[in-house]
């Protein structure tokens, strides 16, 4: 961990902020938001952040990032994603809007750790090798009357043992930066790595960056198992095989080189009944989007109330119609009918209740 002033290694004015509810913390450029009180934090959207008496104190990673991916959401796209998640929501609190989500929009990019490693191995595997296989099967066929017999070819593995000696260099093998990380990926998906660009200051405008939470140590564990994929993917291309198996080695790491990706996501709120925020996450290239679709127990309640209320005038009428029916008898079915309908009414008035519970039951919240 270095004491280095974290902005001093990025190459544009930035400064570091922290949300005390959430602890996330953030780079982002000095003239986006005032310096010493800032705006809502845009992960958890319960606090203003602040920013550090000393911004290169217990921050994890000072450098610069090496790649960044690009956010690619068109803006029709990102509208019509929107729309879709605040459009079916029985009775939905009355700030959940297409147009409030779309105008409290933030633009976040989340760390994620690449590392460069040089790797010595030895390593042992079984490699196979398609092979085609020709038979004959017979069967009857009742169009013609008999026995007919047809040709199958079938495509079969031949295994055998192979080790060797690996001495190679990998570049850019990701590791999660975020405690968090896993978490994020099985609510948005993962992000195409592959359209990773090199980084460049002017991408960053306008944009949170979220800070490491783990340091590179913490962080090497998870990134031997795709280091030893794009081995076994190597050794597997050498020995000209179409498969490999029971891939096992033992290697030795040396000159470890760490480095930032960025992955964009974009991130927004609504209010519940109790003005509390509650934070959707969408991925900046597919679009897909995390957070809790409620329905306003409020609203539902406030609609059984009118229900009710109109149930209670018909059934006023029909008092007012039974009391005229005893001078006008004739006038004693249309009460009659009028207190069914007041019935009525007044049962259907637990029908929103029911219908936002039972929404807000199949629809948990994800946060």
């Amino acid at each position: 961990m270095s004491d280095q002033n974290p902005t001093s290694a990025w190459p544009t004015n930035l400064v570091s902020a922290i949300c005390e509810h959430c602890d996330w913390r953030y780079l982002l450029p000095s003239d986006s938001l005032p310096a010493h009180q800032l705006a809502r934090c845009p992960h958890c959207f319960q606090a203003t952040l602040v920013t550090l008496d000393q911004p290169g104190e217990n921050l994890p990673y000072p450098q610069p990032p090496e790649l960044i991916l690009p956010f690619t959401l068109s803006v029709d796209q990102l509208a019509a994603n929107i729309q879709q998640f605040a459009g079916r929501i029985w009775f939905a609190p009355r700030d959940l809007t297409p147009q409030n989500l779309r105008e409290r929009l933030q633009r976040v990019y989340l760390p994620m750790w690449l590392v460069d490693s040089e790797v010595q191995a030895t390593w042992q595997a079984e490699v196979g090798f398609n092979y085609q296989v020709v038979s004959h099967q017979d069967r009857f066929d009742e169009n013609r009357g008999g026995w007919v017999s047809q040709e199958i070819t079938e495509t079969r593995i031949r295994w055998e043992p192979r080790l060797g000696r690996l001495t190679r260099t990998y570049h850019n093998i990701a590791a999660p930066a975020l405690e968090e990380h896993h978490q994020l990926q099985q609510k948005l998906g993962p992000a195409n790595l592959e359209a990773a660009q090199a980084y460049q200051s002017e991408s960053i405008t306008n944009a949170f960056i979220r800070l490491p939470n783990r340091l590179q140590t913490d962080a090497w564990p998870d990134a031997i198992p795709p280091l030893q994929a794009t081995a076994a993917e190597e050794c597997r291309q050498a020995s000209r095989a179409d498969h490999l198996r029971q891939f096992r080695w033992k290697a030795e790491y040396s000159n470890l080189n760490w480095t930032l990706l960025l992955l964009p996501i974009y991130t927004t709120y609504y209010l519940d009944d109790n003005q509390n925020p509650q934070p959707i996450l969408l991925h900046g290239q597919s679009g897909r989007l995390s957070g809790p679709r409620r329905a306003s127990m409020k609203r539902a309640q406030q609609t059984a109330l009118i229900i009710v209320s109109v149930a209670t005038v018909v059934f006023v009428i029909s008092l007012i119609l039974g009391a005229v029916a005893l001078v006008r008898p004739p006038v004693l079915a249309v009460a009659i009918i009028a207190l069914v309908v007041a019935l009525i009414i007044g049962l259907l008035a637990i029908a929103p209740i029911v219908i936002a519970w039972q929404f807000n039951r199949s629809n948990p919240s994800s946060f």
